[in-house]
């Protein structure tokens, strides 16, 4: 979304990764002026999936820019409505996914209610709405809230390469040679 919305152009946001960009745009914005339907709600699962989400904002993108006579890749005059809303509907999947895990776990005595905690990490435990929303969703449970410093909440893929670096010091599941190994791409 940042990408579609050319953030990189924004005054506000030249420096900024995409997610921070859209957290500090929303934080000036009306939610309610852009209304995108939340994904999956006809599925009863914990699945996340974004991409139907996307469809709807870029859909609304191209009809604003039509709107206020612009080309892709210039600044619309509602980016900050646009950001804040689809940091809201972010949220708000987020919330209502991880709210039917933990109901899950809580049903199926998975999780002993004397301890029971939601932690939150990576990238998206660095948006302050989004951790608060999961924090009031823990609270309001009587679940423990985990959550590392926005500092340390810092891409995965960045992570899961620093724990390849930890595991090849340690020599621990380091695969010396493909030979024999059959893989299929997908």
């Amino acid at each position: 979304v940042a990408r579609r919305l050319s953030l990189r152009k924004h005054p506000e946001c030249r420096s900024m990764a995409g997610g921070k960009a859209i957290e500090h745009l929303a934080q000036t914005g009306n939610r309610q002026q852009h209304t995108f339907r939340l994904p999956m709600q006809q599925y009863r699962n914990c699945d996340f999936s974004f991409s139907g989400l996307q469809n709807l904002v870029n859909k609304a993108i191209i009809q604003k820019e039509k709107e206020e006579g612009i080309q892709e890749g210039e600044i619309l005059s509602c980016v900050k409505d646009i950001a804040a809303a689809v940091q809201h509907a972010v949220a708000l999947h987020i919330i209502q996914r991880t709210y039917r895990a933990m109901l899950f776990c809580t049903k199926n005595r998975i999780l002993s209610s004397k301890n029971a905690t939601l932690v939150v990490s990576g990238g998206v435990a660095s948006n302050q709405y989004i951790r608060k929303g999961l924090q009031t969703l823990a609270d309001a449970n009587d679940f423990a809230f985990l959550c590392p410093p926005p500092r340390l909440c810092t891409d995965n893929g960045v992570m899961i390469a620093w724990n390849g670096i930890e595991r090849l010091r340690a020599g621990l599941g380091v695969l010396h040679s493909t030979d024999g190994i059959r893989y299929e791409p997908k």
